[in-house]
């Protein structure tokens, strides 16, 4: 199972952060319409991610106490329709509809989220690779580098978020 680390701030707009990105010649990668189904699931969280033409069905969990460390697994769908078929069978929670912006540096992924009905925000997801002390330094020189205050970040998902609303 994969893991990541992971923070998320509300911003009021992505300019300062598409100037680090450009200082850092981060990659950018894409620009993705998605909309998130959060299904009822105890003890984790499930969605099925349908972005543009792609559905993928997604489980994970995460420490939102202390770092954001989430393992996850993800499931590629071969065919579209999914949702109907998922929203028949389990109880859905939360809906997400969000326009992201893709970059990538040193196997994180960065996200520059517009979402509806919550705002604009950044999230790191910093891949583990070679140990948790090697995610940790890579993902604190990113922190350091956007001049985050970790003491604002979000310690919960969109869905979280938008049930609270």
């Amino acid at each position: 199972m994969p893991i990541n680390l992971e923070i998320k701030i509300q911003m009021d707009s992505h300019e300062s952060a598409l100037t680090v990105l450009n200082n850092l010649s981060a990659e950018y990668v894409k620009v993705i319409n998605q909309k998130d189904i959060y299904y009822s699931l105890p003890g984790s969280l499930l969605k099925l991610r349908v972005e543009d033409e792609v559905e993928s069905l997604i489980k994970y969990n995460r420490d939102e106490v202390n770092d954001r460390f989430s393992n996850y697994n993800v499931i590629y769908m071969k065919s579209t329709g999914t949702e109907q078929f998922f929203n028949s069978i389990f109880t859905v929670e939360a809906v997400v509809i969000k326009k992201r912006i893709l970059y990538m540096y040193n196997n994180t992924r960065i996200h520059l989220d517009t979402v509806q009905g919550l705002g604009t925000f950044m999230e790191f997801e910093t891949l583990v690779l070679n140990g948790l002390d090697d995610a940790r330094e890579r993902f604190n020189f990113l922190i350091k580098k956007f001049n985050i205050d970790t003491t604002k970040q979000i310690k919960c998902s969109y869905r979280d978020l938008i049930i609270n609303k």
